[in-house]
């Protein structure tokens, strides 16, 4: 009888609705991790080598538990460029290129598999680049079939791919499906003609339309839009005639990016005129304006720029705790041992993430001497287990059960974290989080800055110059 309030009261505050507050925007809006992971991975080390990975491939079940598999496949590929993109990707229209990816990408495949202990089942995948469709039909069969051979894929499984709308048409997308991708995620950005030009992406609507109906068509189960603000000669005006758009395609999820203007990391976003970029002040227009109209047309904010409607999968694991988080976002299937394969991809095995070469030369000149083409990593120490643990709370759940932690982690909450607690005070004064003996409780006045009060449980991050390297919170 005693618990059931309380317990009523923490499901009543986790399903409270985003508050959008321009001040404490403006107040704490700087610039901070994704948490895609933690630690980061400017964090990780190149001790951690192809040694290390194979040594936690062989061991990831220690104990008789391992955490199902997902596979992350990086196709870096693609005929054009968009300025704005910090992706790691090689822009040709030589589409000879890709025979050769392939075939070192099945050396990497079979290394991969040969090394991991035990049951090799996949319940996640995604298919990311670049563009996976600058690959042809017959080469997008031969990968999937590598991947079958070497793992066994759950039939009730998540399969995502990415798509450029601009490069595929109805059959592509069938042949998608029959490959057994139940998920597609379509870039937009902005559908406004001068935006477009600013960035090079000229991309219409009806070929949009086009790749949406006929991912229906062939039983995908979830179509996802990417859009970006802050990106130049974007308008308020303009960019509330893209979202009319986009609702009236009716995506089950929306991710809406701040736009990091980075020239000295990107060097294609030196062709972005920075005059053209919108202020400050433009740009939390946007995102008001963005949010407002997403929240009329029914989406939830699931977090970290992502929305969802009410009854989608991922608005679902959140509401039951199920809720992750990796380098592909936001997931409703739970934590996963991630295989990264490709050049630069990164993967989470045990305790540990390892991240593969960056460049197509030391990735193939690895596999050619038959060794993983491992770049760095990093173990994480149980007090990078404990951090990585109430952040994902955070980002995922927007509250952390400091019992859960303890008990977890062996530690004392409240002793082991004081620094923390008292930096979330003054987040607490600013009405961004709650706190009291049991709980931290996210508002939804601090939701649209969780990665702010992640930060507060970032040991790594030390001074304002190393936080300058990242993109902004909002």
């Amino acid at each position: 009888m005693g618990c059931a309030p309380r317990n009523v009261e923490i499901l009543g505050k986790m399903s409270a609705q985003l508050v959008i507050d321009p001040g404490l925007i403006r107040k704490f809006g700087g610039s901070g991790p994704r948490y895609t992971s933690y630690p980061t991975a400017d964090r990780f080390v190149e001790a951690y080598d192809a040694l290390a990975y194979c040594h936690w491939l062989k061991h990831r079940n220690i104990g008789g538990f391992a955490r199902p598999l997902s596979l992350y496949v990086h196709l870096p590929f693609c005929d054009t460029i968009c300025y704005y993109c910090g992706c790691n990707k090689i822009v040709t229209r030589d589409h000879s290129h890709s025979a050769r990816y392939l075939e070192y990408l099945r050396r990497e495949i079979a290394l991969v598999a040969g090394n991991i202990a035990g049951e090799r089942a996949v319940s996640r995948m995604h298919w990311g680049g670049g563009t996976p469709t600058f690959f042809s039909d017959e080469e997008l069969s031969a990968l999937m079939a590598s991947l079958r051979e070497a793992f066994k894929l759950d039939p009730q499984g998540e399969y995502a791919v990415e798509v450029d709308p601009r490069k595929v048409g109805a059959d592509r997308i069938a042949h998608l499906g029959g490959l057994g991708f139940n998920r597609i995620s379509i870039g937009v950005q902005d559908f406004n003609p001068d935006v477009q030009k600013a960035v090079n992406r000229i991309q219409g609507v009806d070929e949009t339309r086009l790749v949406i109906d006929a991912a229906r068509a062939s039983g995908f189960r979830s179509v996802n839009i990417d859009l970006i603000y802050g990106l130049p000669r974007q308008s308020i005006k303009g960019f509330e005639r893209t979202l009319d758009t986009v609702i009236t395609c009716d995506p089950d999820r929306l991710a809406l990016y701040s736009y990091a203007h980075l020239p000295g990391m990107f060097k294609q976003q030196r062709r972005i005129a920075v005059v053209e970029l919108p202020d400050p002040e433009v740009k939390l227009g946007l995102l008001t304006m963005a949010i407002e109209r997403l929240e009329a047309a029914g989406y939830v904010y699931v977090g970290m720029d992502h929305f969802a409607k009410p009854h989608d999968e991922l608005v679902v694991a959140q509401r039951f705790g199920r809720l992750s988080r990796d380098f592909q976002g936001y997931s409703a299937g739970g934590d996963c041992d991630v295989v990264g394969l490709g050049v630069s991809a990164i993967g989470r095995i045990g305790p540990t993430y390892v991240q593969n070469m960056k460049t197509l030369d030391t990735y193939y000149a690895a596999l050619d001497q038959g060794a993983l083409p491992t770049l760095r990593g990093i173990e994480l120490s149980n007090d990078d287990l404990a951090r990585r643990a109430v952040i994902q709370a955070l980002a995922c759940r927007f509250i952390v059960s400091k019992e859960s932690i303890s008990i977890a982690y062996l530690l004392d909450f409240d002793s082991y974290f004081a620094q923390e607690l008292e930096a979330l005070e003054t987040l607490a004064e600013d009405g961004l989080v709650e706190i009291d003996r049991d709980w931290i409780h996210v508002t939804p006045r601090g939701r649209l800055l969780v990665r702010r009060v992640c930060m507060v449980f970032d040991r790594y991050l030390r001074s304002s110059e190393q936080r300058a390297q990242y993109s902004r919170v909002v």
